[in-house]
């Protein structure tokens, strides 16, 4: 049997929510001194347990505090689970959050070697993916302008580009799709597709049905960090709908 590219086995993560918003950090240091700061536990996953086949496009349907993004960083490597176990065969190329993992006050092409250099590539292997970056997001005459004067779409553009220019095991994306116009989405899917067609899996968060439909094969739907149900795309997509009315 053929390891799946990713196994998600009765993950659950815990986080400490304070009581008390309103200390400042002296009255935080000696409350935690001596031992009064009291938290509330919040649950953002539960024992959520599901497989991705290489070279598939699964996505991950879910309302708003779901524990979708959450569920993303674990696998992601940002975030250690409290409870459970992952395992990823591959190299992960995450586009989490708009902009991430880029400085603001670096340009276009400092941030692209940048993230070149986080996904263990050298300068001059960046050299040659460079100018397909920048075609890919429609970014060369912003090449030399400080990341802080971009708008949201363009720093996502940029982070596209790179992620999936740079050939990852496994992409991860986090609401990243439907930015742009719709000429740069069809390129993103596109984008997605030749991965596809060279055997990568693709991990996909999005509130887009459309999206979901056509470039899915199978899907999981969570609500309040639990998993309701598992099949294919248009089964969740249809059990979402059918919960949102």
């Amino acid at each position: 049997m053929v390891d799946p590219a990713i196994s998600v086995k009765d993950v659950s993560m815990m986080f400490n929510l304070n009581r008390d918003k309103s200390m400042g950090i002296k009255e935080y240091v000696v409350k935690a001194l001596k031992r009064q700061l009291y938290y509330d536990e919040f649950w953002a996953l539960k024992n959520v347990s599901f497989e991705v086949a290489k070279g598939e496009v699964f996505g991950i349907l879910g309302y708003n505090g779901a524990g979708k993004s959450t569920l993303l960083k674990i696998i992601a490597g940002v975030f250690k689970p409290t409870r459970g176990s992952i395992t990823v065969n591959g190299a992960i190329s995450p586009l989490l959050e708009l902009g991430a993992g880029f400085d603001p006050e670096f340009s276009a092409k400092d941030n692209v070697y940048m993230n070149g250099a986080m996904f263990g590539h050298s300068p001059s292997y960046m050299d040659g993916l460079y100018e397909e970056i920048m075609n890919f997001a429609e970014l060369w005459e912003f090449a030399d302008v400080p990341l802080k004067n971009f708008s949201s779409g363009m720093q996502a553009r940029l982070g596209f580009a790179v992620a999936t220019q740079v050939n990852p095991d496994v992409l991860i994306i986090d609401e990243i799709l439907g930015v742009g116009d719709y000429k740069f989405q069809e390129k993103c899917e596109e984008r997605v597709a030749n991965m596809l067609s060279d055997g990568a899996t693709v991990l996909i968060v999005s509130h887009d049905i459309e999206t979901f439909r056509k470039l899915c094969s199978r899907a999981m739907l969570l609500k309040q960090g639990e998993v309701i149900h598992i099949g294919t795309v248009d089964e969740v997509c249809d059990v979402y709908e059918s919960k949102a009315s």
